[in-house]
């Protein structure tokens, strides 16, 4: 059977001051009436029942995915007492889920991508399903670039492996971490370079097998979380374990060390929206490049975003500049450091403002 697994436990800290501790990008709503979230299980609606769909998140997330994904059974809510990165959360997925079925195929994705066509993202994901039901290859899915983007992570496809339902299947020769401009200029113009969407598909016992190769130590605790399910010492035993499991992505920890991982390529307009500047190309702008969302005035102002609530907000003879007003707080940043904004985090939690993060 096929399942889908969300991870919902990102704190989305380049949204800052929208996207809090409390209530993170995941379950915002930045482009339309549902937020992130919901608009990731209405996806996957598409492909498998409710009931296949488990969301992996925070313990203090808990209340706001009942509320807002109140299709997912609560028994497919799994709890992370704290954040250990993807390869740890990936990993308690997978003992939950093959438990009851070991040969399950796991839809491995993030709760706070944009997905433009989702009929094509769909056709593609049966493909990919196809590709990783045998249990030989995990699978991942590609995007074809169609700018020099730095901001994202690559993957080098190698030979073609199989077309599997009209979709190409190539073998991975290696993953690439976020390049500078000049050497995204030769992946784009090499023609074998896609980003690297961070959705992967593969069997249950496959992920849990690469994962004791591969990080022996995450498994060992995995097992004994899996050894408590059912008991009423699960709690306790789920804190204790979880907490020390190495804090590592399922990229670095697996994806990278395989060598039998397949790519299929997707044209089905994905964005991981990580920043604000990413949301614009979203947001219909005024003749001068400015997007307000709020009450205000933006005079002799260029190329500016503005998101407010309540407050109205002025600007004057400024340019490509990001202004966003929070519950507490209000975040002035230049275009060019939008994806730095965790520096902003650090300062303030330096200075003791723990209360507006």
């Amino acid at each position: 059977m096929t399942y889908a697994v969300i991870m919902a436990g990102g704190r989305g800290e380049r949204f800052w001051p929208k996207s809090l501790q409390e209530l993170p990008k995941q379950f915002l709503h930045l482009l339309g009436d549902r937020t992130m979230l919901q608009k990731t299980v209405d996806r996957l609606k598409r492909l498998i029942e409710p009931e296949q769909i488990y969301i992996i998140t925070g313990k203090v997330y808990y209340d706001i995915v009942l509320d807002q994904a109140p299709e997912v059974p609560k028994e497919n809510i799994i709890l992370e007492p704290v954040g250990r990165d993807t390869a740890a959360a990936i990993g308690l997925a997978a003992v939950v889920i093959s438990r009851s079925d070991p040969e399950g195929v796991l839809i491995v994705l993030p709760a706070d991508h944009y997905i433009a066509d989702e009929e094509h993202f769909c056709e593609v994901l049966k493909s990919a399903v196809a590709a990783a039901a045998p249990g030989t290859h995990l699978v991942t899915l590609g995007i074809t670039p169609n700018h020099p983007e730095t901001g994202f992570g690559y993957i080098a496809h190698g030979r073609l492996h199989d077309i599997i339902e009209g979709n190409p299947a190539y073998t991975v020769d290696r993953f690439t971490e976020k390049p500078d401009y000049r050497r995204a200029l030769e992946y784009l113009a090499n023609g074998n370079y896609y980003w690297n969407s961070g959705i992967f598909v593969w069997r249950a016992d496959l992920i849990l097998r690469l994962i004791k190769q591969h990080l022996p130590e995450l498994h060992a605790g995995l097992l004994q979380i899996a050894g408590a399910f059912g008991t009423e010492g699960y709690e306790s035993t789920l804190l204790k374990i979880f907490t020390d499991l190495p804090k590592i992505s399922i990229d670095y920890g697996v994806m990278e060390k395989a060598g039998n991982v397949l790519v299929l390529p997707g044209n089905f307009g994905w964005d991981d929206v990580g920043s604000w500047t990413a949301l614009e190309s979203y947001k219909e702008k005024d003749e001068q490049g400015n997007y307000l969302e709020g009450r205000g005035v933006l005079v002799d102002t260029n190329n500016t975003l503005v998101f407010t609530s309540d407050k109205v907000v002025a600007t004057l003879g400024v340019e490509d500049l990001i202004v966003v007003e929070g519950r507490d707080s209000i975040l002035i940043c230049h275009k060019e450091h939008a994806q730095e904004i965790k520096k902003v985090i650090i300062a303030l939690q330096e200075q003791g403002y723990e209360e507006v993060l």
